[in-house]
């Protein structure tokens, strides 16, 4: 399993999601800081989840790192979160 879909199924089981999509952006980062070869570096997660909507941003982003969890959030260089509750 790719480390997208890793992010994504951490996502699916800590929030009831109406929108989830987990993007590689690493490409867009070569020869960038960070950037492995291989890439699965840079991702950038689009969620919607109600249970979410009444925490600050900083809240949010909070929870979606924990959901992730520490071993999965060590591999991956950069994430970048966009979330409506």
């Amino acid at each position: 399993m790719d480390k997208a879909e890793e992010i994504r199924a951490a996502l699916a089981r800590g929030f009831d999601a109406q929108h989830l999509e987990v993007i590689d952006e690493s490409e867009a980062h070569r020869g960038h800081a960070g950037y492995p070869e291989g890439g699965q570096s840079h991702f950038r997660v689009r969620m919607k989840a109600p249970e979410l909507s009444h925490l600050s941003r900083l809240a949010r982003h909070r929870a979606i790192h924990a959901a992730i969890g520490p071993d999965l959030i060590a591999r991956i260089h950069a994430l970048a979160i966009e979330v409506d509750g």
